[in-house]
């Protein structure tokens, strides 16, 4: 679990109830200890910054490229994404999702909302997506699929051992999208 800045706590408890061990990474040296990594909603550009002063940026993108499940939820889903459409000064991604992605699509906070997901990969009928500040997917790559869409948008990406949602499940009680992860870890040998 990245634990620089967001709802770490609340990813921390869905990750237990998905049956993970989850502990928090702040320092590069415990990021080689991890078999998958959270990357929680929260502020990306603080996250950006703090990953950097941390000196945790270039050994993400180091364990991304050598197959890391890593999941992002919201500011997550933009440090995933290989291109931010509208960036913030020296703001900086981790990547690895061929996705192009857009802070803030859905609207400022008090634009926030609740929405039924249908999503693939996740048996069980819809999940509960919270869209806070939420990014969308302009566009995906040829290397990823997208699992889950609203008003036309791509919310939930997938490219390899890399998730992605726009969306906030670690807020719901509904534990199917760490799920999801946890099998992904387990499948990569975690």
């Amino acid at each position: 679990m990245l634990a620089l800045q967001g709802d770490v706590r609340e990813h921390l408890a869905a990750l237990r109830a998905a049956g993970a061990l989850p502990r928090p990474v702040r320092r590069p040296e415990e990021l080689g200890g991890v078999a998958g990594l959270v990357i929680p909603g929260g502020e990306s550009t603080t996250i950006s910054k703090l990953a950097t002063a941390f000196g945790l940026l270039e050994p993400l993108r180091a364990r991304v490229a050598e197959g890391l499940p890593v999941y992002g939820s919201c500011a997550g889903m933009i440090m995933l994404a290989d291109k931010i459409l509208d960036p913030r000064s020296g703001q900086e991604t981790v990547g690895g999702i061929d996705m192009i992605v857009r802070r803030n699509a859905f609207g400022r906070q008090n634009e926030s909302f609740e929405a039924a997901v249908e999503m693939a990969g996740v048996a069980g009928g819809p999940v509960h997506g919270v869209f806070i500040r939420a990014p969308w997917v302009e566009s995906v790559g040829a290397g990823a699929e997208t699992l889950a869409a609203h008003d036309g948008h791509p919310v939930a990406v997938r490219q390899g051992n890399l998730l992605a949602t726009a969306f906030h499940p670690e807020l719901t009680g509904d534990h199917r999208v760490h799920g999801l992860f946890v099998a992904m870890v387990r499948a990569a040998g975690g």
